[in-house]
């Protein structure tokens, strides 16, 4: 294992403190997860629906540690290649040109392509060096100066293949480069691996990470998080919307609200100086909390009786 960063936090509880700082307020399983993830050298793979602050969490711990976030956005058809490296081509080009009489000079007199070729290859190391390297997400977590978080987002929509390829990096943190040879890590990243569940990970890189669930936040820490989110909004109403954003996740909708749209839908609502939920408010809005125009039209036709109940319940 590499050595530890220095100013770690020393437990589960300081960790969520810093957490709040970095405007982020995770649950105590969550924090304990994270500052396990950290202890350990593991990775932590955060599994739960679309919009309960996977990727944010990413961002809030880069923060509260003080470190850069790199991100390795996954989707299908994502290679080793495009997580890791690519090399500078037009510079190469640029460099041959500018050079093309000192590689003439450098071929004079042979006598064969072959001798040709032979001379050629002591030359062509220097245009495979780290000067035209351009590393991309999973490499340049492994090359950084500091110590960094590394995201892997949304990992269950890239194809398994690259799954057994992460077990290599991850494991070793260390890859190997064909022109540059064996690149290991200067300093153990903080890695976390985000899924929406969409297809079963493997059980090999399962086993390889410590293991959360992120689910939609209970009423009380919702509402903390619009008041945290959402300077000036009165409790009375980040409750009432936190009532009846919860009454729509019940429901059998295409796309449910998450939190990030909550927040959108609070200040929308604080902007045109709402101070209380009202139907025809409600209805006038709805295009920023859903984004499926059979759900808004099903939510638009229960709306008094939504509105009417969460209004019911914060004032009970």
């Amino acid at each position: 294992m590499l050595p530890l960063p220095m100013s770690l936090p020393s437990s589960p509880a300081e960790l969520e403190r810093a957490l709040a700082r970095a405007s982020y307020l995770a649950d105590p399983r969550t924090s304990l997860a994270l500052f396990l993830a950290l202890k350990l050298q593991r990775p932590l793979m955060l599994e739960g629906p679309a919009g309960v602050g996977k990727t944010d969490l990413a961002r809030a711990a880069a923060q509260a540690l003080g470190r850069p976030l790199i991100r390795l956005q996954c989707y299908e058809g994502l290679d080793e290649a495009k997580a890791l490296y690519e090399w500078d081509y037009a510079k190469q080009m640029l460099y041959t040109q500018l050079l093309r009489d000192a590689v003439a000079e450098e071929v004079r007199g042979a006598k064969t392509l072959a001798e040709a070729a032979e001379r050629l290859s002591k030359s062509e190391a220097a245009f495979f060096s780290e000067r035209f390297l351009l590393p991309r997400p999973l490499l340049a977590a492994l090359m950084s100066e500091e110590p960094v978080v590394l995201l892997i987002d949304e990992v269950d929509r890239a194809d398994p293949e690259l799954e057994a390829f992460l077990l290599e990096v991850l494991g070793e943190l260390q890859v190997t480069l064909p022109e540059l040879g064996t690149i290991r890590a200067k300093h153990e990243p903080l890695v976390l691996l985000t899924t929406n569940a969409t297809r079963e990970m493997t059980d090999a890189l399962k086993r390889r990470c410590l293991f959360a669930f992120l689910d939609y936040p209970s009423p009380a820490r919702e509402t903390a998080i619009l008041e945290l989110r959402v300077p000036g909004i009165e409790k009375r109403l980040a409750e009432q919307l936190v009532a009846f954003v919860t009454r729509l996740r019940a429901m059998d909708l295409r796309k449910l609200p998450s939190i990030t749209e909550t927040v959108d839908w609070a200040r929308a609502l604080l902007l045109l100086g709402a101070r209380s939920l009202d139907r025809d408010l409600v209805r006038d809005t709805l295009g920023v909390l859903l984004k499926h125009q059979d759900d808004r039209e099903r939510v638009e036709n229960q709306a008094e009786a939504l509105v009417d109940d969460a209004k019911r319940e914060v004032e009970g």
